[in-house]
């Protein structure tokens, strides 16, 4: 089975590397790029054509509801999983309205978020 690919989105550099570090762990999950922001994640993701978007949502210029929901437009086979601070219903529902395929909190364990990379790699749904 090939590894998913995916794509990490934060504007918080050391948060970001973390998550980074954490996938480049696993064999089944390779990391094609990074972002700083929506407007660079639109812009990778067309480049690099991820299975899996790991996006922030709050970033500065294009934030990740926004990213989501252009992506969503131009590439409606990509999978975005939300890692976010927001427990907040509104987000949530802003972007599963949006597009995404997942959403979970930034406090997620390291394992939870490689089991949820795969389930929606393979076309599930993660609250």
């Amino acid at each position: 089975m090939e590894p998913v690919r995916v794509l990490v989105v934060d504007d918080h550099a050391l948060f970001r590397r973390g998550i980074v570090t954490v996938l480049n762990n696993q064999e089944s999950i390779n990391v094609v790029g990074e972002a700083v922001n929506g407007l660079e994640a639109i812009k990778k993701a067309v480049e690099l054509t991820p299975d899996v978007i790991v996006m922030d949502l709050n970033m500065p210029q294009c934030n990740g509801l926004e990213a989501t929901q252009a992506l969503q437009a131009k590439m409606p086979q990509v999978n975005i999983l939300v890692l976010t601070v927001s427990d907040n219903e509104a987000d949530l529902f802003a972007a599963i309205k949006f597009g995404a395929t997942g959403y979970i909190l930034k406090n997620t364990e390291p394992e939870e978020l490689v089991q949820a990379i795969h389930h929606i790699a393979q076309g599930g749904v993660i609250i």
